[in-house]
This record gives structure tokens, sequence and C-alpha cells, in this order.
């Protein structure tokens, strides 16, 4: 294995796998620190965690647990992915996970980079913009986990870190790679040590790439490793051998509990010609929503059926003002996680979950320990193999187009690509 990769999350982790694949190298997602080696044939591997939201130390700890297994598989470069909205708080867990990664590999440049213009996320004067909106107002500032309510990344990242915040601004980034790699020396030489970067193309991207070919810790949104296999490829490390794809033709269903506007508007979508049943989480609380009767019904319907969670962020609000936010968060997930294990025992053979939480609840709940990537249903969402009779699509909720789940539907059913 060249390149060891961590996610902290699952739908996050399914981006960044489908990036590496798309630029020639053979990637394996992974459901937690596996237990066994990696295949040898296997170039990149990305480690799944659940710990975006979860407490700091504990986020750490698997952290470093996986850092360990990917150091096993001889890996020579790392990276640790967060998602493009650099969802967290104050509190949150991207600066001491990256401290940590730092200290563990004696990075002293890190770059800190989650853009990802082809989704419309970018970074310009340390601010993330999603298309032409900085962050806080673009409906992150909503999340219910994570509300994001400052978009100066500098300013964000500083109380989460021990170390000094740096910034490559947009100016320095479009003079290329060697500008890049001499600001980055530059930062470093006057304290900082996690460094965001500006980027506003899949050029600059590019660019970043080349100029993190000798750091040892990246970290970022899947758009900035777009740039990392060519410095293996540079050295005839890359066997750039596609692998194949079989997709299955059996009933598809839809879990759904991303709030994003985004995801919003693909349920209003897909509502217009499929059944979708709304679950609220207060009644999975008090027990007159189960997963028997979401499953039931999910199995009665004909094309494509969703059941969702995605409510607008006041009615969510309102359950967790009365419930608690974390208790809320857990209802929904257990239940869904609950739910795909009696659909898969069922017969369902293509399962397209939406949101990092959900999907990273499903994939838990299935057991799922490794995922082959397969073609791109939208940019950042994968079609992945999970099992011998399964196939699967975990979706961002800020990803995908307005019509994600039909063509996720069609693309899981592809025999060839």
């Amino acid at each position: 294995m060249l390149l060891g990769c961590i996610g902290d999350d699952f739908t996050g982790s399914s981006d960044l796998a489908n990036t590496l694949a798309k630029q020639g190298m053979r990637t394996v997602q992974y459901s937690g620190v596996p237990n066994t080696p990696a295949a040898r044939d296997v170039e990149a591997g990305v480690v799944s965690l659940k710990s975006r939201s979860i407490a700091v130390d504990e986020a750490v700890r698997q952290s470093l647990e996986a850092l360990a297994w990917l150091k096993a598989q001889g890996c020579q470069q790392f990276f640790f992915k967060y998602c493009s909205t650099f969802d967290s708080t104050v509190e949150g867990n991207i600066g001491p996970v990256a401290d940590a990664l730092a200290e563990a590999l004696d990075a002293e440049q890190v770059i800190v980079c989650p853009a990802f213009p082809g989704t419309g996320r970018t970074i310009y004067q340390g601010h993330l913009f999603v298309n032409d909106t900085l962050l806080n107002e673009s409906g992150m500032e909503n999340h219910p986990l994570t509300p994001m309510v400052d978009a100066d990344l500098r300013r964000w990242l500083q109380p989460q870190t021990k170390y000094k915040v740096g910034h490559v601004p947009a100016l320095v980034v479009l003079r290329g790679a060697d500008a890049i790699a001499e600001a980055m020396t530059e930062r470093q030489e006057h304290g900082c040590r996690l460094i965001v970067v500006d980027s506003l193309r899949d050029e600059d991207l590019l660019a970043i790439g080349k100029a993190a070919s000798e750091l040892p810790l990246v970290t970022g949104g899947s758009g900035v490793a777009l740039g990392l296999p060519e410095n293996f490829r540079q050295r005839g490390l890359i066997s750039d051998k596609a692998a194949s794809w079989q997709g299955e033709s059996g009933q598809c269903v839809v879990l759904c509990g991303s709030c994003s506007v985004a995801t919003r508007a693909q349920l209003a979508e897909h509502g217009k010609s499929n059944p979708m049943l709304e679950i609220n989480a207060a009644q999975v609380i008090s027990g007159s929503t189960t997963a028997e009767t979401v499953c039931a019904w999910l199995l009665e319907q004909k094309n494509i059926p969703i059941a969702y969670s995605s409510a607008d962020p006041a009615v969510i609000k309102a359950v967790q003002d009365e419930y608690g936010r974390e208790q809320s968060a857990a209802a929904i997930e257990v239940l869904f996680a609950e739910v795909a294990q009696q659909l898969v025992v069922a017969g369902v053979s293509r399962l397209i979950t939406a949101g990092g939480e959900t999907s990273g609840a499903v994939v838990e709940g299935l057991g799922l320990e490794r995922m082959q990537i397969g073609p791109e249903i939208d940019p950042g969402v994968p079609a992945m193999r999970a099992g011998e009779d399964l196939v699967i699509a975990l979706k961002s909720g800020n990803f995908g187009a307005l019509d994600f789940f039909d063509k996720a539907a069609t693309v899981l059913k592809e025999k060839s690509q």
C-alpha cells in the first residue's frame, strides 16, 4: 500500500476513495480498522471511521489506531480526510486529530485544505465558500450536529489545535507547486504547523498535491487528494490497471438521514415519482415507529422507495429540544442500521444512503469490512461493491445532482464499466 487514508465518516471516505480510484490507484475502503493485512494489490487504503462527532479523546484514539494499521501496510504517505464543509465545532475533532497524526508522523508542515471545486467548495483568503456563498450562510449554519457559523477556517481551526495556524493565499497558489512549497516552509519557520491553503480550481488542487509530494501528512477534503496519485505515478509505483465492475439487478432502497439543503431538494424531486416515508425521531424514541414497520413498508413499495428523516431544521430542533441532540440522532441511526439489516436479509441488493451519520450507522450495522470502489455516480460519490450480492452508494448530504437517487439506482445496476 502506498497511500494510507483516515476518514472521519463513511460518506467522506467513499468520496476520497472515489477520487483516488479515478486517478488510477487501486483503492479499497475499509469499515473501521481492519484486523487483517490488506491485499497485496491495494495501492490506496481508506480506513473509514465514525469519529466526526464523537468525544475528542476517542476520535484521536481511533485515528491513531488506524494510522498504526496503515503504517504496518507500508504506506509512504498519509491523508486525514474530513468534510469539504469542514464539519466540526470550535471544540471539534479536526484540530486534535490533525495534531495527533502530525506528532506521530513528525510532520512539521501539514496542509489544511477542504476545497472541492467540483462540488462548489472553494477557499479564498482563508474563507470557505459553497458556490458563491460563505459557508456560514450556505445552510451549514443549521447543521444539527456541527453547525458552521464562521467561514474563516483559520479562526475556526485555531481553538481546536495546540499549534499556530498558517495560511497560503490564492495569489501564491496560482503561481504553482514550487511557490506553494516555498510558502509552506516559510510558514513553518514562523511557527505554523497546520497551514490553510487556498484553492479555487482543480488546477490549484493538482499544484497543491505536487507541492505535497514529500510531506508525510496531508489533511483536507477529497479534492486536495486529486494531485497525490501523480506523485506515485512519477515514481513508477502505480499499476493504472482499473478494477472491473459488476452491478446488481435486485430491489433498490434509499435510507436518508441528511437534512442538508441539497438532500432535501433531491428528496422533493425523487418524491414526484417514487414512494417516500418520513421518519420522526420522536416517534422512534416513543416506539411507535420501529425498524420492522419501516422495513415492511419499504419492501411493499414499487420503484425506488425512500425512508427519510430529513426534516426542516426547525422540526429537528424541536425534537432535539425535547429529547436532546444526542438521543435524537442516536435513535435515527440505530433505526436505520436495523432497517438496513432487515432489508439485506430480505434480499435487497442495491442500497443507497444519504448523510454521513446515517451511512456510518448502516455500514456498521451491516458489518461491512471492505468495499471495492466502482464507477462514479456523481462527483464525490462512487458505486461500491459491499458483498457478494450487495452494492451500495454512500452519499454525503451536500453532494449529488437533483436526480441523484434515480441515477445511483441505475449505476448500481450496471453490469460493466
